[in-house]
């Protein structure tokens, strides 16, 4: 096992958790991962590939800690799956491929702009939001497969 950086310490003292090996393998994983959105399966089975001995029921509770911590986004897209990316401080929505599952990120300010306009016009005060779109990803097997049995209405 690599030895973790005095930096991913420090991340996690600075949002309240003890620092411990489990947790500082978890928090690499996620740093050094070339996906942005990991399950918790994905997560353990990179645990196993790197000979850590971590149980599933430990990465689902350190998942959630850093989910609370504010250091991990926790998002469900299809059929109830949870995928958690880091928190980079910035907002972002996500476009999901009803085939094969790929997410991909997009920021456009005139969709916020007229979120927020919704908002108020409805007596609300936006404090968080998620937008999800789905359709087919640009790989050709996915277009190839079509839509799926019931499309969202247009």
């Amino acid at each position: 096992m690599n030895k973790p950086s005095g930096s991913q310490a420090q991340v996690l003292r600075s949002n309240g958790l003890k620092v411990t090996l489990p947790r500082l393998k978890v928090l690499e994983i996620f740093e050094k991962s070339e996906k942005r959105h990991l399950t918790a399966e994905e997560v353990f089975k990179e645990l196993l590939a790197s000979d850590a001995e971590i149980g599933l029921a430990t990465v689902y509770r350190i998942l959630m800690q850093f989910v609370e911590a504010g250091m991990l986004h926790k998002s469900t897209f299809d059929a109830g799956k949870a995928v958690f990316e880091l928190n980079r401080g910035h907002h972002h929505d996500h476009l999901v491929c009803v085939r094969c599952g790929k997410v991909e990120e997009f920021f456009d300010e005139a969709i916020e702009t007229r979120q927020q306009e919704i908002a108020r016009q409805h007596g609300f005060r936006l404090v968080d939001h998620a937008m999800a779109l789905y359709g087919l990803c640009s790989d050709p097997a996915c277009q190839a497969a079509g839509m799926p049995a019931a499309p969202l209405a247009q």
